[in-house]
């Protein structure tokens, strides 16, 4: 598979000079050649090959997970030529730095260790020379944070990295939104049924318990054409050439959600409908993302969708994924 370059750098400073790697941050990874990872522990590249050859043939890592095509452009004499080359993310290059033998491998062993080590005694790890080069960037952050925080209370640093190190994959999820770099997730492939029929059922229920309520109108939940549920079902749980398009619980649930708000099957309540079918099919299905769903991130999901730009669809529903599908 050949993937387009990733629009993250990182920049690994070694004594041989800097190193750059492809970001992924979305994902949480970084990409590198067999060649970078060579330069980065000072050993031979057929000794990096032969170390990824054993991971992969143990089954140590898998290689549908760590190996990727990457499209690069290349000088090649006086032209520019564009080749797929393998890269292999950051578990791989993580294998193999336990594994060769170089000084620069010892070293970063140690490291690797000392970094593990603090993290289980204190429950998070500081890069500070990093912090030390963006000082004036860091002292931002916190005082972002600070600044959402009522005037009367205040928060010393160690209780500013609690609160960084808890949401650490919403910092890079909105970094990743703000670059249209979102990807859509998943993990829970099991097959699930849903039909028209029985989603149409459920919206009638919460209907009239909102009814018993007043809290809905005559018109709360009327399709504004006969089968419009149905299409929208259609849609989540179609399959092509024998494969389901939304594969995994997690798309498939943000998918309804995005058909259900966005494209108006009722003549009122959508948004309502929406959340509520969202809800009720996680549930349906025993969803483990169901977990990360409360009153107030529905909330905020459902008005941001129904406020979105329709160009911006597979940003929402990459959204909403990333959401089910964290732990």
């Amino acid at each position: 598979m050949t993937t387009k370059k990733p629009k993250e750098m990182v920049i690994y400073q070694a004594k041989n000079g800097a190193i750059e790697f492809r970001g992924d941050l979305s994902r949480e990874t970084l990409w590198a050649t067999q060649a970078q990872i060579a330069d980065a522990f000072e050993v031979d590249v057929r000794t990096v090959n032969e170390h990824v050859k054993n991971i992969l043939k143990t089954n140590e890592l898998a290689e549908t997970a760590t190996v990727r095509n990457f499209r690069i452009v290349q000088t090649e004499g006086k032209r520019e030529i564009e080749r797929d080359l393998k890269h292999y993310n950051l578990d791989m290059i993580l294998s193999v730095g336990y594994r060769v033998n170089s000084k620069k491998a010892t070293t970063f062993r140690q490291w690797a260790t000392k970094t593990l080590r603090e993290h289980i005694t204190r429950g998070y790890t500081l890069n500070r020379k990093r912090i030390a080069r963006n000082y004036d960037a860091f002292m931002t952050a916190v005082a972002d944070i600070q600044a959402l925080l009522p005037a009367q209370v205040v928060l010393d640093p160690k209780e500013v990295l609690e609160i960084v190190k808890e949401f650490a994959s919403t910092w890079v999820s909105l970094d990743a939104y703000d670059k249209e770099s979102l990807t859509i997730i998943g993990s829970t492939k099991r097959a699930v049924k849903l039909t028209g029929a029985e989603l149409s059922a459920a919206i009638e229920n919460f209907r009239g318990e909102l009814m018993v309520r007043g809290e809905a109108t005559e018109i709360f939940a009327q399709e504004r054409s006969a089968g419009s549920i149905e299409g929208i079902v259609g849609n989540v749980m179609q399959a092509f050439g024998g494969k389901q398009v939304y594969p995994t619980l997690e798309e498939k649930a943000a998918h309804l959600l995005y058909f259900m708000v966005k494209n108006h099957p009722f003549t009122d309540g959508n948004k309502r409908s929406g959340a509520f079918a969202f809800v009720w099919f996680l549930r349906k299905t025993k969803s483990k993302g169901s977990r990360n769903v409360n009153a107030a991130a529905l909330t905020a999901l459902t008005l941001l969708i129904a406020e979105s730009d329709p160009h911006k669809k597979e940003q929402m529903v990459a959204l909403v994924t990333q959401m089910l599908a964290r732990p």
